[in-house]
């Protein structure tokens, strides 16, 4: 069967069509500045106890643009970094660089001063937001970027005066207030008392408005450049899946914890809720789950947004389950593979079933959805309208329905190429088709199976063995709440599968999951090496890092 007769027909299945939506507007801060006119009074983000509604987010943005601007200088153009958490700072900050043209450039909070130097010197960022915590590293890191400007950001500093003061003298007495030695940086709050008055600037739809850098996991990490239109028809491309279904999901509360210099977050929280005039509840810390829960008891919600490793971590939480589930309509899931034991488990406990989606930083990012009522656990979803696939093997022959390859994009939301980096550019998007370097596989009903990442293969006595699938495979067993599988080298089969457990049971060994997986799995593909891990590396979004395993093993 034909590749795009299946995906025709398997949208037309479940009532979406294959023609690009109408874009929302001309460019994103227009998008952005056209819902603030329609609901300027509806609660736009929440966090720390603080809601702010889209108005009021506004004039804290036009603050902030006013400052870049006229106090700092910035041109339409010029990159700035947000070294942020999820913090109501942070949607502000980057609706205030559209509002001048300026080119956001999404920086994770956690990065050495090794990685800062390589993002901040490649993208040639003249300013950079960074938390108080974050500042010695960010220092360390000065004297070697092109950085004119620091902007200290405390997470008190939205607060009105009285909690703002109580917040500080409480985290003093608790030893969690974070000294900052004087220096040449400008402290947030100073921003917002300045005025609102700024030249704005004139978006246009190929304008690049964030550059994205990726994981960097096959070297260094490259700025993905993200355009007003990529990004825009991605909203509604993901829209147009999203309320296929659903009758409204106008003001619907959304739990959005992964962080918002992860294109996944960005897109949603500045994107997607935004359009349907949402409310978003940023959690600036995932990793502590009581608190977490704490925060997100206190709402009726209607959407929660995550990926499989933080959904394993709030369902091992005795309290997970005494949430209010009853207004949950939508789950959507992105970032990493979602394990189908994990999803079965999360309909079990929310009664809420999970929409697993599949994307890239390169496509701004979504490229196939679970539509709502026609979920099929274990698949990436259906390309979404708008969006044409081929995939593709070795040789470059395209496969039919049913055949592995790797999976080819083209639509609206690829991105305009790498930053600096046309031969990069040239080797990714060949003939106008993104290659994503992700093994797949389509269904006769159009669903998209994701097999595994190129690069994570492993060959074993010339055969394909793919990571995900002996990873799904053993955390069926009810012991084993994560694993990993790496290859390792072996003089007689090239390679052999090592897996990493994490196991709640110290009794078992590893004759018990090799026996396991012996049950489940071909012999070419039970691993030969166990070994077990009290947790696993993990990417700040939550991903397992398989190359950290790899570079363990080749130490």
């Amino acid at each position: 069967m034909l590749l795009e007769k299946a995906v025709k027909e398997g949208r037309e299945r479940v009532g979406l069509t294959s023609d690009q939506p109408q874009l929302l507007a001309e460019s994103l801060i227009r998008f952005w500045s056209n819902t603030v006119l329609e609901c300027p009074d509806k609660p736009a983000f929440s966090c720390l106890g603080q809601t702010l509604s889209y108005g009021e987010v506004d004039q804290i943005s036009r603050r902030i643009a006013s400052y870049l601007q006229k106090e700092l200088g910035l041109k339409a153009g010029d990159r700035i970094a947000i070294q942020l958490p999820n913090l109501i700072q942070y949607p502000a900050i980057a609706l205030a660089a559209w509002h001048v043209g300026l080119v956001v450039v999404n920086t994770n909070p956690m990065y050495s001063s090794r990685e800062l130097i390589h993002q901040f010197n490649d993208a040639g960022v003249k300013a950079v937001f960074v938390l108080d915590k974050f500042y010695s590293t960010v220092l360390e890191a000065l004297p070697n970027t092109p950085i004119e400007h620091v902007i200290l950001v405390r997470a008190l500093d939205l607060l009105p005066a009285p909690k703002r003061m109580l917040g500080g003298l409480l985290m003093r007495l608790t030893d969690r207030w974070t000294k900052v030695k004087s220096g040449d940086w400008i402290a947030f709050s100073d921003l917002l008392n300045f005025g609102c008055t700024f030249q704005a600037y004139s978006a246009q739809l190929n304008d690049i408005c964030t550059l994205q850098y990726t994981g960097g996991t096959t070297g260094a990490s490259k700025g993905v450049m993200l355009t007003n239109k990529s990004v825009l028809s991605n909203i509604s491309q993901c829209l147009s899946v999203l309320s296929s279904r659903e009758k409204s999901l106008e003001g619907a509360c959304t739990i959005a914890p992964l962080p918002m210099y992860h294109i996944y977050s960005y897109a949603l929280c500045l994107g997607i809720i935004p359009a349907i005039k949402g409310h978003s509840i940023l959690i600036p810390d995932p990793r502590n789950i009581s608190a977490f829960i704490s925060t997100i008891n206190k709402y009726k919600f209607e959407i929660f947004t995550g990926l499989n490793s933080l959904f394993v971590a709030l369902m091992e939480h005795p309290k997970f389950s005494r949430i209010d589930f009853s207004k949950l309509r939508i789950t959507l899931s992105g970032g990493m593979a979602l394990m189908e034991s994990v999803a079965e488990d999360w309909q079990k406990v929310t009664g809420c079933v999970v929409s697993e989606g599949y994307g890239m930083t390169e496509a701004s990012p979504v490229v196939s959805m679970n539509p709502l009522g026609y979920q099929k656990i274990g698949s990436a979803g259906i390309p979404i309208p708008g969006t044409e696939i081929k995939i593709v093997n070795e040789q470059g022959e395209e496969q039919e329905v049913g055949g592995e390859g790797e999976l080819c994009v083209h639509g609206d939301q690829v991105m305009e190429g790498y930053w600096n980096c046309s031969e990069k550019t040239a080797e990714t998007i060949v003939d106008g088709w993104l290659h994503t370097g992700d093994i797949v596989k389509l269904d006769e009903q159009g669903f998209i199976k994701v097999v595994d990442r190129l690069k994570d293969m492993i060959i074993v006595s010339g055969f394909n063995v793919y990571p995900n699938e002996l990873e799904q495979a053993l955390t069926v067993h009810p012991d084993i709440s994560q694993c990993a599988a790496i290859g390792v080298p072996d003089p007689k089969a090239g390679e052999v599968v090592k897996m990493f457990v994490v196991s709640a049971n110290p009794k078992l060994t590893e004759a018990q999951v090799i026996d396991f997986c012996k049950q489940t799995m071909a012999g070419y593909k039970v691993p030969k090496y166990v070994e077990f891990r009290d947790q696993l590396p993990m990417s700040n979004v939550g991903k397992v890092l398989r190359k950290d395993l790899r570079a363990e093993e080749t130490s």
